[in-house]
């Protein structure tokens, strides 16, 4: 099959489009999947890099990429609830950059979603809702959400709003009026921060959701009473992994499989009906990923990078 190998740490040049890869076979209770459209992440290029071994180890030759959409193929021992045909999507073991991979964990794709669509939420949709989760923003309270523009940080704020929360978030101003289209009140980064979120939350900030780093968290712990009356367990980051020397939770796992499933079932079922979006940068071919990651890498994608085996 085709895919997208890497042998060794390093920069873009070190992914490799390969063909001849052997297809991989399922185990017991997994599927293969024949994949139509696979979801580039930022944390595919950290891994290239070798920056997050410590939540994804890696074993080369490495096959890049965690999420995906795409059609069953064949049947693992003692899979009853999923057939040859069905139509997925979900998080791949073997690697999401190649033309067939073997998971465990996927959810119906709903007729209504395109493959792209479907590809670009399993790992925004879930890595929103645990934040969320984690911080317990509910209806009624005031989130600060750092990086709202993102692809995991708009998607937070469209739950965020859905469940009746108040949502400041920060972005350059460029991503305003977009912010504004997701129901959210957007403040701009930079020098001055705190000062912004206060006048955009007179009443105050009940939660942070740090979705893009960047030093932001001491931003935080003064937002919620500075060092001494902060309550740290409502500030949680997917992005900045000094996050423990401020006494803040850094997610980066995802959490229990059965709820993970329910709840992407859901967020696909949101996204069919047109009230949960991801915005679309482009899509390319799977023989440019690494000019798909070299972009990723720069910061300043608008939207999900997609790539079509």
């Amino acid at each position: 099959m085709e895919a997208i190998v890497y042998e060794e740490f390093g920069g873009p040049e070190v992914l490799r489009h390969a063909t001849g890869v052997a297809v991989p076979e399922p185990g017991p209770g997994e599927v293969r999947v024949k994949v139509a459209a696979v979801g580039l992440n930022p944390v595919d290029w950290k891994r290239r890099y070798g920056w997050v071994e410590e939540f994804y180890p890696t074993t080369f030759p490495a096959v890049p990429g965690l999420e995906f959409a795409g059609t069953v193929d064949k049947l693992g021992e003692g899979v009853t609830d999923l057939a040859v045909g069905d139509e997925v999507l979900g998080w791949t073991k073997t690697g999401a950059y190649a033309q067939y991979a073997i998971t465990g964990l996927v959810v119906p794709k709903p007729a209504g979603l395109s493959w792209a669509a479907a590809a670009s939420l399993p790992v925004a949709a879930e890595t929103a809702q645990r934040v969320l989760d984690l911080i317990g923003v509910r209806a009624g309270e005031t989130l600060f959400l750092h990086g709202a523009a993102g692809v995991v940080g708009s998607v937070g704020v469209q739950l965020a709003v859905a469940a009746g929360v108040t949502v400041i978030g920060s972005a350059s101003e460029s991503n305003h009026a977009y912010l504004r289209e997701l129901g959210a009140i957007p403040v701009a980064y930079g020098d001055g921060l705190a000062d912004r979120v206060r006048a955009a939350a007179p009443d105050g900030v009940d939660a942070v959701f740090d979705s893009a780093g960047h030093g932001v968290l001491p931003v935080a712990i003064e937002l919620l009473g500075g060092e001494e009356g902060a309550a740290k367990e409502r500030i949680a980051t997917i992005a900045d992994v000094d996050a423990e020397k401020h006494g803040i939770a850094f997610t980066g796992v995802m959490g229990d499989p059965d709820a993970v499933r329910a709840g992407l079932t859901a967020h696909a079922r949101a996204a069919e009906a047109g009230t949960l979006t991801v915005r679309l940068a482009d899509t390319l071919p799977l023989k440019e990923a690494a000019r798909a990651q070299e972009l990723s890498e720069t910061g300043h994608v608008r939207g999900k990078l997609i790539l079509i085996p």
